[in-house]
């Protein structure tokens, strides 16, 4: 999420931003294409990463790096993948199967989440997003609409639906998040306020947690530290990794 590096291991509820889709609320990222791109099965939320290096300098050059090329894309590039993600994940069999997700409002540069966001809620989807809390952690409350957003700290936007909690990430069956790059071992990387890794926490063992990110963000070397929390897969416009856990 361009801007403040705020909340969690990653971009937080995102704040409003460019692309496509019925109604969207925020669109991103680059290229198309649709499809499954399947790895060996979505696992625990915990553990640690084999074969990836370590640092938080490390970390920030390697967060610099995507961050330059995510302001590179064309708002055409952000629009079709925003259309593609959402495609993407309305096929992967987990969303299909869910009654409930976690997932966020995107920022201009981050993959787009409003195409995915209006066809969930569509589909009669219960979608809850995040609402970032003074001390960082995050809340969650349920998404009604696009038009029922509002402006939050930090050029956020946010349900205006009652908190439920932050305990409320656990009731998820699919947990989508932000970040910049995933490694082949599930080590993401976001933008270093530790938000989403205290999110993720609470998620239970076995829940799909899926980052949002752009095909060529995916199966990079993530610089690691004892705090981070892995994901479970990730997804772009060209489909959905599933990684060994």
């Amino acid at each position: 999420m361009p801007g403040p590096q705020t909340p969690g291991g990653g971009n937080l509820p995102q704040g409003p931003g460019s692309g496509a889709g019925s109604g969207s609320v925020s669109g991103a990222g680059s290229g198309a294409g649709s499809g499954s791109v399947s790895g060996a099965g979505s696992g625990p939320v915990s553990g640690s990463f084999p074969g990836t290096v370590s640092g938080a300098a490390a970390k920030t050059a390697v967060r610099d790096r995507l961050l330059t090329a995510r302001r590179r894309r064309t708002p055409l590039e952000q629009g079709e993948h925003a259309q593609s993600l959402a495609g993407v994940l309305l096929a992967a069999p987990e969303v299909a199967r869910a009654a409930t997700l976690a997932c966020y409002v995107s920022s201009p540069g981050e993959p787009g989440t409003g195409p995915l966001l209006d066809a969930l809620r569509a589909a009669g989807k219960r979608v809850l997003l995040p609402v970032l809390k003074r001390d960082m952690d995050l809340d969650w409350a349920p998404f009604t609409g696009a038009t029922d957003l509002v402006g939050a700290r930090f050029g956020l936007l946010e349900p205006s639906a009652p908190a439920l909690g932050p305990e409320a990430v656990a009731t998820a069956d699919v947990v989508l998040v932000p970040g910049l790059a995933v490694s082949d071992a599930g080590a993401r990387l976001g933008r270093g306020g530790g938000s989403y890794d205290r999110a993720l926490a609470r998620v239970p063992l076995g829940t799909p947690v899926w980052v949002l990110l752009h095909p060529e963000e995916v199966g990079v070397d993530v610089p690691t530290e004892p705090h981070d929390r892995p994901v479970t897969g990730a997804a772009s416009g060209d489909g959905v990794v599933r990684l060994p856990r």
